[in-house]
């Protein structure tokens, strides 16, 4: 038999359901979602102080490690022949200011032994001095003129840094430890410059050079499993100093240190590494320099049968981005941060998320070595935290003090019984209490009644 036809007001009933369905739809989806326990993290506040912890120590063994062979292979291969795996253990050559390090005459893994505090160097100090700002001023984000008044403070100009003597028989000469664009830009801020003036192009033609990553990298463990924050708090740091593929590439690093906060630690630390270093690669502006690069340097490790051959990827950077210009990248010094870039890529790819073997690539690979392994250093220091590190070079005893005014001035002596002016835990100590901070805002969290987490919305 045929359906009977439905009333007029079984369909009106229909249609009101039917609305009322699509209204609640719609408005579900369009309207903003509020998190759900899926949507945050809890992240422990004493394990991430062991992590910083790692992250200073990993830091400084790479830094003082790297220094080695700063500078002492620039791209003049038929002259001056890079290092290889086989130079490891080598007597150190002469860097291409025709001088030595002090505190090393052969290549291999520098440790402070505990009785002697890590002298602070440009890629720690700066950093610290950041940190210190933070933590001071009480503030979660630094105007341009804190900024401003923090680098006069701390940082020694040229005329008024103490005399330095590199040896024992070295002629004492003034030394400010500041590197290109980071010199350019005190120099601005003593004529009242402001960042992010102060790496324009137009007044600061260092713009280009490697500084923003050794200063900046600490901003993305500031702010943690969240990259977006992290590059809102850098920026102006960054740009104190960078400015485009500089700037581009110092963020690509605090990405990846924010997003190292939340890793899937039952994957391997290469597979989290290399996942670590494709999220953060999509920080790179499509069309830029960096962006090319971090694709070359991956795809030739990728294709690669022998991943032992670090060497040959190397040797392709140096022809493909030092003897000739290609996408949009022309080389100019061996400070360059498109060049140490790349330099850095070939040590984190091929070091495959060991950080014994990604300090040595990156000691060995050539320019400016101490500053990439410094970042890979802090990087893997801090998701192995401070007994992987020890663990992970088989020590039983290192330094744990810090001695910032080896290069800056005008902190206090937290630690007067001891050589230096703090240790790596009460730094680590200083970075939780900035964090907790942080997550309330602006990262828009809160702490666990007991005060042991952070709960922090992705």
């Amino acid at each position: 038999m045929p359906k009977k036809p439905y009333s007029h007001k079984q369909v009106f009933f229909l249609a009101v359901i039917m609305f009322l369905i699509i209204a609640v739809g719609a408005s579900i989806y369009w309207s903003p979602k509020k998190p759900t326990s899926s949507e945050t993290y809890q992240i422990s506040r004493d394990q991430y102080q062991q992590k910083f912890e790692g992250f200073w120590l990993g830091q400084n063994i790479a830094n003082w490690t790297g220094l080695i062979t700063e500078m002492d292979k620039v791209g003049t291969p038929e002259t001056m022949p890079f290092y290889t795996d086989d130079d490891w253990g080598s007597k150190d050559q002469v860097a291409m200011w025709g001088e030595y390090v002090p505190h090393a005459t052969h290549i291999d893994f520098y440790f402070q032994p505990q009785e002697s505090p890590w002298g602070a160097d440009d890629d720690t100090d700066i950093e610290y001095m950041y940190l210190y700002l933070h933590h001071s001023l009480k503030v979660t984000k630094l105007s341009p003129e804190q900024i401003r008044q923090g680098w006069l403070t701390h940082i020694y100009s040229e005329q008024d840094a103490p005399l330095y003597k590199k040896f024992a028989n070295s002629v004492p000469q003034v030394e400010n430890f500041l590197w290109e664009s980071n010199q350019q830009a005190r120099l601005l801020m003593e004529q009242g410059l402001l960042p992010p003036q102060t790496s324009e192009p137009e007044n600061n033609p260092k713009y280009n050079m490697i500084d923003a990553q050794l200063t900046t990298e600490i901003f993305g463990l500031l702010a943690p499993g969240r990259p977006d924050i992290a590059l809102d708090i850098a920026k102006l740091p960054i740009r104190t100093t960078a400015k485009y593929d500089a700037q581009w590439i110092a963020e690509f690093y605090v990405a990846m240190h924010s997003l190292a906060a939340v890793f899937d630690n039952q994957k391997s630390l290469k597979q989290q590494t290399q996942w670590l270093a494709d999220q953060a690669s999509t920080y790179l502006p499509k069309g830029s320099a960096s962006k090319a690069v971090y694709q070359f340097v991956k795809d030739h490790y990728q294709n690669n049968p022998d991943k032992s051959d670090w060497e040959s990827t190397r040797d392709a950077v140096y022809k493909r981005y030092q003897l000739n210009t290609n996408d949009g990248y022309q080389y100019n010094q061996p400070f360059d941060a498109v060049i140490n870039f790349a330099a850095s890529l070939v040590s984190l790819f091929y070091g495959e998320g060991d950080i014994v073997r990604t300090l040595k690539i990156g000691t060995l690979v050539g320019w400016d070595s101490d500053n990439p392994t410094a970042t890979w250093g802090g990087l893997l220091g801090f998701m192995l935290g401070h007994q992987g590190v020890k663990n992970a070079f088989q020590i039983a005893s290192i330094s744990d003090t810090y001695w910032i005014h080896r290069t800056r001035r005008n902190f206090p002596d937290t630690t007067p019984e001891r050589a230096g002016e703090t240790n790596l835990k009460e730094m680590a100590k200083m970075a939780i209490n900035v964090i907790d901070w942080m997550v309330i805002e602006p990262m828009g969290g809160t702490l666990s009644a007991d005060n042991n987490y952070w709960i922090i919305d992705k």
